[in-house]
Parts: C-alpha cells; sequence; structure tokens
C-alpha cells in the first residue's frame, strides 16, 4: 500500500484513469488497525487491478475533510478520480471483497 498524504493524493488517486482503494485511518482507531492486515491481503488478491493506499489523517486532516471523511475507518474507491464506492465505520471485509469484485468484474 502506498502512502496518500496532501503531496501525492491528486496525482495518485484523483488524476488517476484506473481503480484506486484509499483506506483513511488513524493510530488512535482501534478498528482501523485492527482491519489493515485484512485490507493489506486484499491488495494481494486485487492490486493487479487496483491500486491501494491509505491516509493516516493525522496531519491529513484537510485531506480527509475534503473527501468527506467523517468516521473512520472509510475505505473510499476511485474510479477515473470520482468515488466509485465507500466502505464507512461498520463495514465488513467480506463486504468490501464483494465491492472490489463488482468493480473489477
Amino acid at each position: 500500500m502506498i502512502e496518500l498524504n496532501k503531496d501525492n493524493f491528486d496525482e495518485q488517486v484523483l488524476k488517476n484513469q484506473g481503480l484506486v482503494l484509499v483506506d483513511f485511518w488513524g493510530p488512535a482507531c482501534a478498528r482501523c488497525v485492527e482491519i489493515m492486515p485484512k485490507v493489506e491481503a486484499l491488495e494481494k488478491e486485487f492490486g493487479d487491478k487496483i491500486l491501494f493506499g491509505k491516509v493516516n489523517i493525522m496531519g491529513n486532516r484537510r485531506l480527509a475533510m475534503s473527501q468527506q471523511v467523517m468516521g473512520l475507518p472509510t475505505i473510499l474507491i476511485y474510479k477515473a478520480g470520482e468515488i466509485a464506492a465507500s466502505f464507512v465505520v461498520d463495514f465488513t471485509i467480506d463486504s468490501l471483497r464483494e465491492g472490489l469484485k463488482e468493480l473489477t468484474a
């Protein structure tokens, strides 16, 4: 997973013509830390079709707010720079996997 921040977000995500999964997380968010290895495992499964990145909101709050991230964890999937799917707070890894399958079908 690439580390995304205010300096590279536009280039890596918004200007990307493909699919990009962005995991917005924070070190104080226990659920974020808990699901991170599962999201990283999904990268192994879908990494040939989707670019995976993560944004630590510590130091990137304005970026998170600009993407309307209101709770953690939030995973946004962008297609050609636009949000194509969102998974917020109480999602399951299985629902995320199904969403990724639909987007890459």
